[in-house]
């Protein structure tokens, strides 16, 4: 049995703390957060605090906090015989800073407290100071998921950035296309079909073969018509995007 203790009340700790508390293999120690009201509910089955001093002893402590505040949290804990271990993509296992052993449980996946999570889909993607801490980890995630790497430091702050092109960027093409529907009335859910075939087809080819659209076929008078219809801030991104695809498809 793995004793956990989740540190933050966030979208991370929070569906990390449910999926822990429903599985055999863990014991979900305790739930941490500065704001206590935001793990109220999880004192029906385990302890909670806000108080960092009178954490419980686990064999791991997963810090699910914002970027900027691992460092700090984790000087706050000194357990030299536990792992404390931060699910950031972005900021170096060498940022925490304690007696204890070091280790990232990072899942590439964007939560959201409102909507389920599956984690036998989510890549779990870990890293520790040693062997024997990497196979806790590993062992820890499989009692929740099924996909788990290894992956350094540098590996993971460049995959983070990749994330943030296949994520968060393409969610605001999402929503550039939103309100184009909205400002004609046309239904959004028109291009859904359309966004959902896109995202199945690069499970079969690379993304470099599944590229599609005028800008790839060097269509200049669809290009022109577009670039017509869209208003400057639009346009800009319309003609960057365009260049890009160009640009990538010279190098063939």
């Amino acid at each position: 049995m793995i004793k956990v203790v989740i540190i933050g009340g966030g979208n991370v700790a929070t569906h990390l703390a449910d999926a822990f508390s429903k599985t055999n293999n863990v014991s979900l120690t305790q739930v941490y957060a500065r704001n206590i009201e935001q793990i109220q509910h999880f004192k029906k089955f385990t302890s909670i605090t806000n108080n960092i001093e009178q954490l419980k002893k686990a064999d791991v402590y997963i810090i699910a906090v914002s970027d900027d505040a691992i460092t700090e949290v984790s000087r706050k804990i000194n357990l030299p015989d536990s792992i404390i271990a931060h699910t950031s993509g972005s900021v170096e296992m060498n940022a925490i800073k304690t007696n204890g052993s070091k280790g990232v449980f990072y899942l590439l996946q964007s939560f959201s407290k409102s909507k389920e999570v599956n984690f036998d889909t989510i890549p779990f993607c870990l890293e520790a100071e040693n062997e024997k801490d990497l196979q806790l980890l590993e062992t820890l995630a499989k009692t929740i998921g099924k996909n788990v790497y290894h992956i350094n430091s540098e590996q993971r702050k460049r995959l983070h950035v990749a994330a943030v092109f296949v994520n968060n960027f393409t969610n605001h093409m999402y929503k550039i296309g939103a309100d184009i529907c909205n400002e004609h009335q046309v239904p959004f859910e028109v291009l859904q079909p359309l966004i959902k075939e896109t995202a199945e087809k690069i499970t079969k080819l690379n993304p470099e073969d599944a590229q599609t659209g005028p800008a790839k076929r060097n269509d200049q008078k669809t290009i022109q018509n577009h670039l017509a219809l869209l208003n400057t801030e639009q346009q800009k991104i319309y003609k960057l995007i365009t260049k890009s695809i160009q640009q990538n498809g010279e190098k063939l």
